[in-house]
């Protein structure tokens, strides 16, 4: 918790006092460019702002809307999921310019930490080595949106911003690879550091970024296997890591959302310091929600198969669309609220223990606040809700201080299935050690769920379980987009629950949005166009 605070208390007394201030424009009080490096406190203050700027919880929550999980009313994640987007889009410049002033912040980090003299030289090649990690995460978020973009190993000038042009995705890719196995020998192992700096960067975080690197490439399967089994079976150098016995409470439970043996790299918050309330517009109206501003698809739904292991189409499932709840994987009800859910907050001030009631005129108390109305601006455009992430310890309005994971052992996991699965190399012991452990953990008891299954289809049992297993965290887009799914299941209707008024079309299945992705566009973002007129040697990606 000691860390905690440190970085955020810090991020913002930078600002204020000697940080951002004194790093962006020409010193005004206390500190020069001359002394405020050789302050050890400064160096900290300026190394937090950077962990500061790694994520915010719209870049980690919003993607969910921008793939087939979600939808969203909201203008750009609108615009974009549904074919409408332009060069002049304000996602793609705001995105492009966050991860660019991070990269500029810890490029300045780098540039002058070598004026302290009073720091300890192991400490300065950590505090190098965590700040060479953000920048490379930045530039790997650049490259997963856009393609080609300009590398900025150094602090850039005026004059240097305005000529320089975009590096091949190639060699972006090989910058973060070796920027991470640069920085790995100066990280600290997770085992090894005390608990007041619990959520710092470790070799684990490196190697979980290089495999999230690796993987999305496609032709890397041997490297992400390496990659993975050294986080798997070498915990004396990189750190101990397993999975957390309650999936749940990984999200929900504060205790264990901030100490657990699952994290390997997650965004920091502390309550009343520093907080995010993206939930108040995820959450049913009946408990504290605001608006519906994300909901869950059915065909997020649809994907968590049947407790028996079979998914719900398979003859012999026990699906029963009358009863579509029942029988499901555990992870549908800690990830998605549906009519009829059992609401419990956990002992929270937020929301009480009741029942939603979401399916038209269901409600004993009317009107239903949290029931589908085809023109309501505030329930639910899908007919479901969210639960992951729900903070019962949150404040009024669902201030929540928990943290948001970017990196647990789970997708380890399944990064390792994916790839020994790519190689051919899949078979009862790695189904053991990685899917069937998961199911496991979600609560699956069913030998039919937990057993290999042998000569299935591995490939789509995976992105299955990826899918249901990374619900809400961020990363369903990314696999859809590096599959080259998206043109598939980012073209039609996004769908809601069976409430439609029109029961012949779509078997009576919500029409929520329609959707078009262009596979010779849409797998890039725009190149923000004010940028492209700022520097003659930027261009445009095809179709903008």
């Amino acid at each position: 918790m000691k860390f905690l605070k440190k970085l955020l208390i810090t991020s913002l007394a930078i600002v204020a006092a000697s940080g951002c201030k004194k790093l962006d424009i020409a010193p005004t009080d206390k500190f020069s460019d001359l002394t405020f490096w050789k302050v050890d406190a400064n160096v900290y203050s300026a190394l937090y702002n950077n962990y500061s700027l790694i994520y915010n919880s719209g870049l980690y929550f919003n993607p969910e809307a921008l793939s087939d999980n979600a939808y969203s009313p909201a203008g750009d994640l609108n615009l974009i999921a549904s074919g409408q987007a332009t060069a002049s889009t304000a996602k793609f410049a705001g995105d492009w310019s966050y991860y660019y002033s991070a990269i500029k912040s810890c490029n300045i980090f780098l540039a002058n930490i070598g004026q302290n003299t009073t720091l300890p030289a192991a400490t300065v090649a950590r505090l190098k080595a965590e700040t060479r990690f953000i920048r490379a995460f930045e530039h790997f978020n650049l490259t997963k949106w856009y393609g080609d973009v300009p590398i900025w190993d150094h602090d850039e000038t005026p004059e240097e911003a305005k000529v320089v042009a975009r590096s091949p995705k190639a060699n972006v890719v090989k910058f973060v690879l070796d920027e991470l196995n640069a920085a790995l020998p100066d990280l600290p192992s997770k085992d090894a550091i005390p608990a007041a700096e619990n959520g710092r960067i470790t070799k684990g975080a490196a190697l979980a970024l290089e495999a999230r690197v690796l993987l999305y490439q496609g032709d890397r399967m041997a490297d992400v296997v390496a990659v993975c089994e050294k986080l798997m079976n070498d915990q004396a150098t990189y750190g101990t890591y397993s999975l957390n016995p309650d999936y749940s409470a990984l999200f929900s439970t504060p205790s264990v959302n901030k100490n657990n043996p699952e994290s390997i790299l997650s965004l920091q918050y502390v309550p009343n310091i520093r907080t995010w309330q993206d939930f108040w517009d995820f959450a049913p109206r009946s408990v504290g929600g605001r608006v519906s501003n994300m909901a869950p698809t059915q065909e997020l739904v649809d994907s968590y198969i049947m407790l028996n292991g079979k998914p719900i189409g398979d003859a012999g499932s026990g699906y029963d669309e009358s009863n579509p709840y029942a029988n499901r994987d555990p992870r549908l009800t800690a990830t998605v609220v549906y009519d009829g859910y059992h609401w419990d907050n956990g002992g929270g001030v937020n929301g009480t223990t009741k029942t939603i009631y979401i399916k038209p005129g269901s409600d004993p108390v009317q009107p239903g606040a949290d029931e589908y109305t085809p023109t309501s601006q505030s329930s639910s455009a899908t007919g479901y809700y969210w639960r992951k992430y729900f903070d019962p310890s949150a404040q009024a309005s669902f201030v929540s201080g928990n943290n948001l994971h970017l990196f647990r052992y789970a997708e380890i996991l399944l990064d390792y299935a994916e790839a020994k699965n790519s190689l051919g190399q899949m078979d009862a012991a790695v189904w053991g050690k990685t899917i069937g452990a998961l199911r496991a953990r979600a609560g699956f008891t069913d030998p039919g769920a937990l057993n290999y299954p042998g000569n299935a289809d591995m490939t789509n049992i995976i992105r299955r379980e990826r899918r249901v297993e990374f619900a809400m965290e961020g990363l369903r887009v990314d696999d859809i987009r590096r599959w080259k799914i998206a043109e598939i299941v980012m073209n039609g209707y996004a769908h809601g629950a069976k409430f439609s008024a029109d029961q012949s079309t779509d078997n009576g299945y919500i029409r929520t949005q329609k959707r078009q992705f262009n596979p010779a566009r849409d797998y890039l973002w725009a190149i923000p166009a004010n940028d492209l007129g700022l520097d003659k040697n930027l261009t445009q990606n095809p179709g903008y």
